[in-house]
């Protein structure tokens, strides 16, 4: 199935009738979130193991639209945002929500040979939970940068640099909004994009009068 974007006035599939009402909330709380408009987000199939409830969606950067085909392919950046719920809480967790983050984007090789960028990519993550003043605890994770080498007949540039951030932390509230913009404002660090107006992803009413 392909998944739907938040932007087309879709929502989240409902989910059994004996989901607990916070878990639904949160859900919908996450479709509430305002994000930078050259990303995309849509629901994904969730992890089905690690927490009696779970929803995820994933994000992806979208490239902008030109008549210009380039000779190799553009940066490439996308991630995904897990949401887990369990009652009666986990030890690890000290809480009943938890959220795990992934991000993976194509960086050029200044920045794949600075020394700090672990350091970097990691205060992107802490500066955009904190600074939404919503409380979060039991922050962890890790930052990887790799190089690789293309051979022989292959597509793409022969060097290529990544960046990998993998997180998860516990919320103490089912709003998730802003949880959401705080994953989405890393990827876009991640995937070097400009400063940009914000896209809301709730449905709005169109008329005749829309620009496209």
């Amino acid at each position: 199935m392909t998944p739907l974007d938040f932007r087309d006035g879709a929502a989240p599939t409902p989910g059994p009738a004996g989901e607990p009402a916070q878990f639904r909330a949160a859900v919908d709380a996450m479709g509430t979130a305002s994000v930078h408009p050259r990303i995309e987000l849509a629901p994904i199939r969730p992890p089905q193991r690690l927490a009696p409830y779970s929803y995820a969606i994933g994000a992806e950067v979208k490239h902008p639209e030109t008549n210009v085909i380039p000779v190799d392919s553009e940066d490439d950046a996308f991630g995904r945002l897990i949401l887990l719920h369990d009652p009666n809480g986990q030890d690890a967790w000290h809480g009943v929500f938890r959220m795990v983050a992934y991000i993976q984007a194509d960086i050029d090789a200044a920045l794949a040979g600075d020394p700090l960028l672990p350091e970097v990519a990691w205060s992107w993550l802490v500066d955009a939970l904190e600074s939404r003043g919503e409380s979060f605890t039991a922050l962890g994770g890790t930052v990887t940068s790799t190089s690789s080498i293309r051979y022989g007949d292959i597509a793409g540039p022969p060097r290529a640099y990544q960046l990998e951030l993998r997180a998860s932390w516990t919320v103490d509230s089912p709003e998730l909004g802003p949880h959401v913009e705080a994953f989405c404002e890393v990827l876009a660090y991640a995937a070097g994009l400009p400063p940009a107006g914000i896209t809301h992803l709730r449905p709005r009413p169109q008329n005749t009068d829309d620009q496209f």
